[in-house]
């Protein structure tokens, strides 16, 4: 029932009592859901540096307690995953880039698209943005794929140690490194500032590789 150690300097981020409220909603849920796998103190814990990492950058402030509830969610399967506490057998994939914008977004939305229920998928970006690309949600709409809901976040440590696979694009050092993990890194052209029709290509190209993936850990 662990957690990652958290600095004895940790300032949490201003919260409005609507918030707050949503919290300790989400923070019940999350109980729920991992009931004899952590506890309040942990989820609790992983809830709020959730919320924080949203915070100075959420477009609406209304949906910082559902990021952080999803968030947080996140993290605690990887972390029940790691501690080997709770393992259903699935390989799982990791998509990082340096925004968690485009590249990695696309790559998730065609991986989750194809493997459904047989695989598990997460993204992350070294320096996230406030939004996806909206010509790479668009680029993805053209194909039938909704990526819409997806959210910009960045990558935890619990989360890497998590995955089976982690595919790395463009996000060179700041890229995390555990040593016995396979890595895959993909050189495709980063779709920032760039329009529908020169994103297509890179969409298609991403597609190509997330098939070919799956076929190399026999999901599909």
């Amino acid at each position: 029932m662990r957690g990652p150690p958290m600095s004895n300097t940790y300032e949490r981020a201003p919260i409005t009592l609507d918030q707050q409220l949503a919290l300790t909603t989400a923070a019940t849920r999350l109980a729920g859901d991992f009931d004899g796998v952590f506890g309040q103190e942990t989820i609790e814990r992983f809830l709020h540096t959730s919320y924080d990492q949203f915070a100075g950058r959420a477009v609406v402030a209304n949906f910082l307690p559902l990021l952080a509830e999803r968030f947080a969610r996140q993290r605690l399967t990887a972390l029940a995953r790691v501690e080997g506490l709770h393992h259903d057998g699935r390989p799982t994939v990791l998509f990082l880039c340096v925004h968690n914008a485009g590249r990695s977004q696309m790559a998730l939305g065609f991986f989750q698209h194809h493997a459904g229920d047989n695989a598990i998928a997460w993204s992350g970006g070294s320096e996230p943005t406030d939004q996806i690309n909206p010509n790479a949600v668009a680029a993805m709409a053209e194909r039938g794929i909704d990526i819409s809901a997806e959210y910009p976040k960045p990558w935890t440590d619990e989360v890497v140690r998590a995955a089976d696979v982690v595919v790395t694009m463009g996000c060179g050092d700041a890229c995390p490194v555990f040593p016995g993990k396979r890595y895959e890194d993909w050189v495709l052209d980063d779709p920032a500032g760039q329009d529908l029709e020169a994103i297509r290509p890179i969409r298609d190209e991403v597609e190509r590789r997330v098939l070919r993936l799956l076929d190399e850990l026999e999901v599909r």
